[in-house]
């Protein structure tokens, strides 16, 4: 049987821990506050198509941003910088509703995905590095690619066929996949992005994210 002072420190625990483990993350590229149907304040786009391709939608009181792209490719991007040494982990929510047709990422006539997740590093004064997180058809987890002449380097987090109705929950660590990918420390990310595409396959792409956040260890 619990004690009066056992009890005053479950009951206190109970109220602690949770505001404790909401402190671990803050919201980044939020769509909380964006209005339904429309493209998200504070993101870009690398082309006049993208406006067509990423919407913001609400489903159960969550919303959310929506990527139809019907034979593009064309990212969506959010710059803000942040400090690696307080929080390594990026976290987000995402499904894959439709996957381009004999899309496979490792090819150089196929590599469309229908979610695939940015995190942006300078290089030199006009390019970027990025790691590109994916969610692929066929190529198993932890298959590594590169792209654009080096200067991107994918990782499959996620493989395979998925519920649409289901939203999947991803943790990474930019730091040591930076190191790992590229082989060096990264230095200050400029930002996150997402790409949903089909260019390449010339079929339809769609898969939906939301829940961006900045985590510590």
């Amino acid at each position: 049987m619990l004690t009066v002072r056992a009890l005053v420190v479950v009951l206190a625990s109970l109220i602690l821990f949770p505001a404790m483990a909401a402190a671990q993350c803050v919201p980044v590229a939020g769509f909380g506050s964006e209005e339904v149907g429309g493209f998200p304040r504070g993101w870009k786009v690398r082309r006049e198509d993208g406006y067509a391709v990423y919407r913001v939608m609400e489903e159960g009181g969550l919303r959310f941003l929506r990527a139809v792209a019907r034979g593009v490719g064309t990212q969506a991007a959010f710059e803000h910088a942040w400090d690696l040494k307080e929080r390594p982990i990026l976290m987000w929510r995402w499904r894959a509703r439709v996957f381009p047709a004999g899309s496979d990422e490792r090819g150089a006539t196929t590599n469309d995905s229908a979610v695939g997740v940015y995190v942006g590093f300078p290089r030199g004064p006009v390019t970027v590095r990025s790691i590109k997180y994916v969610w692929s058809r066929v190529a198993p987890v932890g298959t590594i690619a590169s792209a654009s002449a080096g200067f991107t380097r994918m990782l499959v987090v996620q493989s395979g066929a998925a519920d649409p109705t289901r939203w999947v929950e991803e943790r990474v660590n930019v730091v040591e996949d930076h190191r790992r990918l590229f082989g060096t420390d990264p230095d200050t990310p400029l930002g996150i992005g997402v790409l949903t595409d089909s260019d390449d396959t010339r079929s339809t792409a769609e898969g939906d994210y939301a829940a961006f956040r900045l985590c510590r260890p």
